[in-house]
């Protein structure tokens, strides 16, 4: 068969492709990864073959500068808030919201290379076209060449839930009230070339979820659930790193959007490391060259790095603490380590939330950590033992799950049956 992967900036979006691309290369089939021409150099550097389409322009940059910093740090826009914000969920505040803010963001990203996309699938005619869920000119050139298509999730399916929440509210809506801001948009695609909207252009003829179903909130879709298999890119152990530590070791990593898109951290890096600079731990942070000088001076049992590879670093944890994005959390959940999540924005707040509640973990949102909560939050996962036991249960969840080269067979079977040629 013939695979095309299709994404949009940030970096780390892609790096949730590419283990998947690879099973799927290495199962025999041909596969190509279409991307705007300035992340050409991601997919040179994960040995795919890549397709620049369309021209440049980064989403959450764009978003960052027309909603301001703060408001895209804050979290997806309206009517995706109402996952975070049930309350909101009006049909008032859905449609009128999505007819705005909504269509605008998936804008960004998807017109620069829709044209090009569909004119590259016309010639090359995949039959499985795999986007993530933000990237709709996959399925808009899926549909467009007659390929199978699946969505690939970064995260919790906050866009298949709230897409069916949308649909819900509007076909209860008279007949002449229906407005479907979201089908309109993609529909004057679809008539460009040549079909009609439908509702798999959003939600993928199947889903492809690399996470646990204790860190997933399913929409009523089909879904392919695989292990999450690391991906930190081009990396080098460093020579601190190949021998284990003397102490425990905490390690601490906000992200890389945090700094590439949001310029950078939203939490009070410096007072975090003074609050267990007592302790006898060895603190490892993460911190990108150029916010380090805003560190000033930092303790004795801190090491600052502005990069350590996770899949490396986290086995040699004691404690891991990050943002909760879903790549960090199912790095570290392989091992098993007990975590420490301090959320911001997306489905960050939610995985949060799973973790604790799953038991391998603790979670502040970032808006009410102070360095006293998380010295508390520390003492208690380096000390109680039923955080370790649920970091095993979880692990244990993980390794129940095929891995991407396992799931292979089911999406060949999914791809005969969704394909339209």
């Amino acid at each position: 068969m013939r695979i095309l992967f299709v994404s949009n900036p940030p970096r780390t979006v892609y790096k949730y492709m590419f283990t998947i691309a690879w099973a799927l290369r290495t199962a025999g089939h041909e596969v190509r990864f279409a991307s705007q021409p300035e992340f050409v150099d991601e997919v040179l550097q994960a040995g795919l073959t890549a397709v620049p389409v369309g021209h440049s322009r980064d989403m959450h940059k764009v978003a960052a500068r027309t909603r301001g910093v703060e408001n895209e740090r804050a979290g997806i826009p309206a009517p995706y808030d109402v996952y975070e914000e049930p309350e909101k969920a009006t049909w008032e505040h859905m449609v009128s919201t999505m007819a705005n803010e909504g269509i605008e963001w998936h804008k960004y990203g998807n017109f620069p290379i829709i044209s090009g996309l569909v004119e590259f699938a016309r010639y090359w005619e995949p039959d499985l076209v795999v986007w993530d869920p933000l990237s709709f000119a996959g399925a808009i050139a899926a549909k467009a060449c007659g390929a199978a298509h699946a969505r690939l999730l970064f995260g919790v399916d906050v866009f298949g839930k709230v897409r069916q929440q949308f649909v819900k509210l509007r076909d209860a809506q008279p007949a002449d009230q229906r407005r479907d801001p979201l089908a309109e948009w993609m529909g004057a695609y679809a008539r460009k070339y040549g079909f009609d909207f439908t509702e798999d252009m959003f939600t993928g003829d199947f889903t492809l979820d690399q996470f646990p179903l204790s860190w997933q909130d399913e929409a009523d879709l089909e879904y392919v659930r695989t292990q999450y298999i690391a991906y930190n890119g081009a990396s080098v152990v460093p020579k601190w790193l190949q021998t284990p530590p003397e102490k425990p070791r905490i390690a601490i990593t906000m992200g890389n959007s945090a700094v590439e898109v949001y310029r950078g951290y939203n939490v009070p890096l410096s007072d975090l490391l003074d609050s267990v600079a007592d302790l006898d731990v060895e603190v490892v942070a993460t911190v990108a060259a150029s916010q380090q000088p805003l560190l000033g001076k930092t303790p004795d049992n801190a090491r600052i790095v502005d990069f350590a590879p996770m899949h490396a670093l986290a086995p040699t944890c004691s404690v891991v603490v990050h943002h909760a994005g879903a790549a960090t959390m199912g790095t570290t959940a392989r091992h098993p380590v007990p975590q420490l999540a301090l959320p911001y924005h997306y489905d960050q707040p939610t995985l949060g939330k799973m973790l604790e509640k799953q038991g391998a973990g603790l979670s502040i949102h970032v808006s009410e950590v102070t360095p006293e909560k998380f010295r508390t939050a520390i003492d208690r996962l380096l000390t109680e033992q039923v955080f370790q036991d649920r970091a095993v249960a979880l692990r244990d969840e993980i390794f129940a799950l095929p891995t991407p080269n396992q799931a292979v067979p089911r999406i060949e079977e999914l791809v005969v049956k969704h394909r339209a040629r």
